[in-house]
């Protein structure tokens, strides 16, 4: 086993995946946190749909697919925002408009152009599409997401749980909400190459659900959930090289595995109790 580590290193695109999957691993538990505690989860799957849209387009004109999906699908996290506050169109139905629209319009323009792209690795991601360019800026946003959520940590935690009281208090929430917004579009776009659009959502929503099987405190669920994501992409990522299979696949299996354990650990901690 120790062999087949040393020798999974030894190639390159495994170390990319290996160093990129990590940080987006931590970025996406830390937004998950947030976004499923205010019941926004799904918005991860709605704009990974978005980001799909964005490669295509980014593909059939010949445009670096991160730097044009990123603006792209912060530019849509604002517009489903603005669309939850129409009272004829909220949540759930704004994240289905936006997600449909833009999956049927990637896929309608891979077929309509003939573009010579795979669009299973689109929707399913693959580690043989992550070149250097795409690792330098992987690094540098994921590094910036971070610092900008440590340092808006407690902005962050009073809009999770009472926006109208965080509002009266003073603080600028429709500034932290458009923050968050694209900081969680950042770690979407960024995911998708490793993850596809169909998988990345699982990424955020998996490591918080299962620390908040164990953990009931806000900031023990985030450490949790960040060490539980790190551990489920490192075995994931190990295991899909080992026994061949796709890697974003492999790590929501893993994530499967470590919610149900999660689960039962609290059964039986309830059953004890």
């Amino acid at each position: 086993m120790i062999n087949n580590i040393f020798e999974m290193f030894s190639y390159t695109f495994m170390t990319r995946a290996f160093i990129v999957g990590i940080l987006i691993s931590i970025c996406a538990s830390l937004i998950g946190v947030s976004l499923v505690l205010r019941r926004n989860s799904m918005i991860g799957d709605g704009l990974s749909h978005v980001s799909f849209g964005a490669f295509v387009v980014a593909t059939i004109f010949g445009f670096a697919p991160l730097y044009f999906a990123i603006p792209i699908v912060v530019v849509v996290s604002f517009l489903i925002l603005r669309l939850n506050d129409n009272s004829k169109i909220h949540g759930d139905s704004a994240i289905a408009i936006i997600s449909a629209s833009s999956l049927s319009i990637g896929t309608f323009l891979v077929s309509v152009t003939g573009v010579n792209t795979d669009i299973n690795n689109y929707l399913f991601g693959s580690i043989l599409s992550l070149n250097s360019s795409d690792v330098v800026i992987s690094v540098c946003l994921s590094i910036f997401v971070i610092f900008l959520y440590i340092c808006s940590y407690n902005k962050i935690f009073a809009i999770t749980f009472d926006e109208k009281f965080s509002k009266s208090i003073g603080i600028n929430t429709s500034l932290y909400n458009i923050l968050f917004s694209s900081l969680c579009s950042i770690v979407v776009v960024l995911g998708m190459r490793l993850m596809g659009s169909l998988l990345i959502s699982s990424l955020i929503i998996f490591p918080t659900l299962s620390s908040g099987f164990i953990f009931k405190k806000f900031k023990s669920v985030v450490i949790s959930s960040v060490v539980i994501s790190i551990i489920t992409f490192i075995i994931g990522l190990m295991t899909s090289y080992m026994i061949s299979t796709p890697t974003g696949a492999t790590i929501v299996l893993v994530n499967l595995i470590v919610f149900i354990i999660c689960k039962i650990i609290l059964i039986i901690k309830e059953e004890l109790l």
